[in-house]
């Protein structure tokens, strides 16, 4: 199973990458000033070194605790004699629902947001700002996972399921793609699709602050933090003028950014 993560996980966000790099030269709904090839590369290199770090220091960790917690019949789905098709909607379910409070707690938690601020810092986003995160992010999300896998009673095969599922979803919605608003429309009263996540990585605090969703749209409306804007090609990325312009969006600056004070993000107010 730990093969299959480090294998077929970087085969599949590399294909769906290739297939939206292609589709934003020829559906793009924004157009970015910057070099795309270098504000690409920097996003990939950075998800890559991410990819190495939580691959060679988590997936035998990840395999030890729900190895554990199922010999032990530790964790909500150990305990719940269930179906095995339906423990496997239950446990995605409950993951997802955990994806959405955790991210909204990196948006609520001022040394979560510093770190979380990297992936929300990139002016021009497409599908490589959904690998762009501080590896300081990677680490304390991964460790936390530690604890609630085995609380959820998750297998790791549970896991892998959800981010083959997770995983292109997330690289579509962060993607510049002028997808057609009637198809986003019906898209998104199932997952989260590129107008309702635009409107996340908007520069205006309200704005950023709403749609915290990974995969199924659902909880965003179930506890109130669905928004939508009808003007999305005026959406406006970033953090801000003065943040954007101190930041120089090379490759060291996006490892620097958490730790200069002086930098911290602001969150402008609409």
């Amino acid at each position: 199973m730990i093969d299959i993560n480090l294998v077929y996980k970087p085969l599949l966000v590399g294909s769906v990458l290739a297939i939206l790099w292609v589709l934003e030269i020829m559906l793009p709904m924004f157009q970015f000033k910057k070099g795309r090839l270098k504000h690409d590369a920097l996003n990939i290199m950075l998800g890559v070194l991410n990819a190495l770090l939580a691959g060679f220091i988590f997936a035998g960790l990840l395999l030890t605790v729900t190895e554990w917690a199922a010999k032990a019949q530790f964790g909500l789905l150990n305990v719940w004699e269930l179906n095995p098709c339906v423990n496997l909607l239950l446990g995605l379910l409950m993951f997802d629902c955990w994806q959405y409070c955790w991210h909204r707690l990196n948006h609520s938690v001022g040394f979560l947001w510093r770190f979380h601020a990297v992936h929300h810092s990139d002016a021009s986003m497409d599908a490589s700002t959904a690998v762009r995160f501080h590896m300081v992010e990677i680490i304390y999300s991964a460790t936390i996972r530690l604890l609630v896998l085995p609380l959820l009673g998750l297998s790791l095969e549970h896991l892998i399921v959800y981010e083959l599922i997770l995983l292109p979803v997330i690289l579509f919605h962060h993607s510049n793609i002028a997808v057609p608003a009637l198809l986003d429309r019906y898209l998104r009263g199932f997952i989260v699709t590129p107008r309702m996540h635009w409107v996340h990585h908007s520069h205006i605090k309200e704005e950023t602050d709403s749609n915290y969703s990974s995969l199924l749209s659902v909880w965003d409306r179930l506890f109130a933090s669905y928004h939508l804007r009808a003007d999305v090609q005026n959406i406006r990325f970033g953090l801000g003028d003065e943040f954007d312009q101190e930041n120089d969006g090379s490759f060291m600056s996006m490892l620097q950014q958490p730790f200069k004070s002086s930098l911290y993000p602001p969150r402008i107010k609409n």
